[in-house]
């Protein structure tokens, strides 16, 4: 597949948040080739490259302390990915391209972020895109947080064949062309559980960061929850969403979560 490249060594970064991995590449001096779809779904196969369910460059970018350039796992540059935001501003820091606060750049506009580390490593707060209406449904929600979510409630999670019922909604009539995320979520003792299918990974991930924002404003919009925040349970771990409601909908929005360093490797390709 990738015989027709020129043969070069990549020094990447793995992170996780709440199970969501990415690779993450030091972009800033721009050699990596932004329209290679093909190395980047190289990267993110779990077989044959490093294994990810996307990759993100970090770049310079007048004005902001950097850019994020987000790609899904199946090579494709993407809409917004909340815990990947999360993950490239840690970078960043490790790096030291920031301090404990920044002001980034990536697909859906500017970000702003804060980074605290814990006894449990580092977390990261991150301001996400206003939402200013909420489409709901029998049994369901449908909004933009940065990427399209579909979310439909559903009471047993555990059970439930993800795959096989997120794939009916995706790929349905409305949403095959451009695709959407698909949660399936309840809320039980104050704490939200969900599960995620993501477009371009096409299957489950265990975390989902706008899809985890776009649950909580379900939840709240339909009138399962009074407050003005929410603690909840993806699959790969524990995350917090806080907003304000307004008039028009939902601003003031912060994604809250960890995001852990994994390992650091080069690749020859």
């Amino acid at each position: 597949m990738l015989m027709h490249l020129t043969p070069m060594e990549i020094t990447f970064y793995k992170y996780q948040g709440a199970g969501n991995d990415f690779v993450i590449i030091d972009d800033r001096e721009e050699q990596f080739d932004r329209s290679n779809t093909d190395l980047v779904n190289y990267l993110c196969d779990r077989r044959f490259g490093i294994g990810g369910d996307g990759l993100m460059l970090l770049r310079n970018k007048e004005g902001f302390d950097f850019e994020m350039v987000y790609y899904n796992s199946d090579g494709n540059e993407s809409s917004m990915c909340g815990n990947g935001g999360r993950c490239i501003v840690a970078f960043a820091k490790k790096m030291g391209v920031v301090g404990d606060s920044c002001y980034f750049i990536a697909v859906d506009g500017p970000h702003e972020a804060n980074a605290i580390q814990t006894e449990e490593g580092e977390w990261i707060s991150l301001k996400m895109i206003d939402v200013p209406e909420v489409e709901k449904g029998p049994r369901y929600c449908f909004m933009n947080t940065g990427s399209p979510h579909y979310v439909a409630f559903e009471s047993n999670l555990k059970s439930f064949d993800l795959v096989e019922e997120a794939r009916k909604i995706r790929y349905n009539n409305r949403f095959s062309a451009e695709g959407t995320n698909v949660n399936f979520v309840n809320i039980e003792n104050d704490i939200l559980n969900i599960r995620t299918y993501e477009r371009g990974v096409e299957d489950e991930t265990l975390a989902c960061g706008t899809g985890v924002t776009a649950a909580v404003l379900a939840a709240h919009s339909t009138g399962q929850f009074s407050g003005d925040e929410l603690n909840v349970k993806a699959q790969g771990g524990n995350l917090k969403v806080k907003f304000q409601k307004v008039d028009d909908g939902y601003q003031n929005i912060w994604l809250e979560g960890p995001a852990e360093f994994v390992f650091k490797g080069t690749i020859n390709v």
